[in-house]
């Protein structure tokens, strides 16, 4: 394997391996019997802690992979071909994500499930690039701290500010919009306070891309990442309580209750120094590429475990039924499974887009002249009503 040196394959790892831990993650928690969570075993809540990290992990390093090669380029502003690439990458997200929502058989029957407007994690991400993207505009033209300045200043406002804005309900917007900003509906994501983490992410990247000539970057990101990420860990929640203390603002008081969003941060932080540490580890192949196809593995899960499409899925038979020898081994299948199927997807990419397209060809041309007799039934029957209503009008007023 051909080795860049600006391209940062521990970021790639991961990837890969926040997409395996979330693969699991949902099939365990999907599946396993209500009557073995038990939150004093020991194994439960190792493993139920460590998916809390998942999603943390995988909003920062997806802002982190955007705005890494969205500046790295010469080119800024509009003028940044990543921009264009960026806006389409973010809206195929949330086509995407609608999609895996919607219910062919609901649409058989002329009826949308309300569950096609609940929020998902890839809606969350598609917004969170165009979110990136409108920061990056805004301060192209401005000085060059500006922009980390902003991205940092988004996740300290949206993770201080999560106690107020968590508790609308958004009422006075369309369901479908409200989706995004509350879970009252069913959303399994929001956009806020998970942009944090994006933005987060993209500010790391600053970070490396200033820096990414220095001798020593990794061991003082490494130091860095280890220092800051534990004294979120164990620190933020005390300093937290300190400042409502001091302040008597009621605002630092409800964040200490739930200080779940720096204590994660600090995770993510934790996950990157380890990474960074082992990235001479972290060049293999198969892992690099299960990193590049975090999309295609998680459209395959979702149809797997959640019937996307048709809602014959693992989730619809075997919902919290059955028990931990079962479900491991069970979890350890799914990722296989779903792995493969996505990698074999990928390397067969470009023939099975290219047939796709044959395909729809054929039946545009084959359809075409059934489309043109129907545009023509259509005009003589419209004509023929439009000649009937006259005379009838006319008779009428005779």
């Amino acid at each position: 394997m051909k080795n860049n040196k600006y391209r940062l394959y521990f970021v790639d790892a991961m990837r890969a391996w926040a997409i395996l831990m979330m693969l699991q993650g949902h099939f365990v928690d999907g599946l396993l019997d209500n009557a073995y969570r038990d939150n004093s075993n020991l194994a439960f809540s190792i493993w139920q802690y460590f998916r809390g990290i998942t999603a943390p992990v995988f909003f920062t390093v997806s802002g982190f992979i955007f705005t890494y090669l969205l500046v790295r380029g010469d080119q800024q502003g509009m003028e940044n071909p990543r921009v264009k690439k960026g806006i389409k990458r973010g809206l195929q997200l949330l086509f995407i994500g609608y999609l895996l929502r919607t219910n062919i058989f609901g649409l058989l029957k002329g009826e949308i499930y309300s569950s096609f407007y609940l929020v998902d994690v890839l809606h969350c991400i598609g917004l969170s690039i165009l979110g990136i993207i409108g920061i990056y505009i805004f301060s192209s033209t401005k000085k060059k701290f500006v922009l980390p300045l902003i991205l940092f200043a988004t996740t300290i406002i949206l993770f201080v500010l999560e106690p107020q804005y968590k508790i609308m309900d958004h009422i006075y917007l369309p369901e479908m919009l409200a989706n995004y900003f509350t879970k009252a509906n069913g959303s399994v994501f929001t956009i806020f306070p998970w942009f944090g983490y994006a933005t987060f992410g993209a500010f790391l990247s600053l970070i490396f891309t200033r820096f990414k000539d220095y001798k020593h970057l990794y061991p003082v990101a490494i130091t860095t990442a280890f220092i800051a990420g534990l004294s979120l860990v164990f620190y933020s929640s005390p300093f937290v309580n300190y400042l409502g203390q001091t302040t008597g603002l009621q605002l630092f008081a409800d964040l200490y209750k739930n200080n779940y969003l720096f204590i994660r941060l600090g995770n993510v932080l934790v996950v990157f120094g380890v990474f960074m540490t082992l990235r001479r580890f972290m060049m293999n192949s198969t892992v690099l590429k299960i990193g590049s196809s975090t999309l295609s593995i998680y459209i395959s899960h979702f149809v797997i475990l959640y019937g996307s499409l048709t809602g014959l899925g693992f989730y619809a038979f075997l919902h919290h039924s059955l028990s931990p020898y079962i479900v491991v081994p069970g979890a350890l299948i799914f990722m296989v499974a779903c792995v493969y199927t996505a990698l074999k997807y990928e390397d067969n990419k470009v023939v099975i887009k290219t047939k796709a397209g044959e395909w729809l060809q054929q039946l545009s041309t084959n359809a075409e002249p059934w489309i043109a007799f129907s545009f023509r039934l259509i005009k003589d029957t419209l004509f023929r009503v439009r000649v009937t209503v006259i005379k009838l009008f006319r008779l009428a007023k005779n």
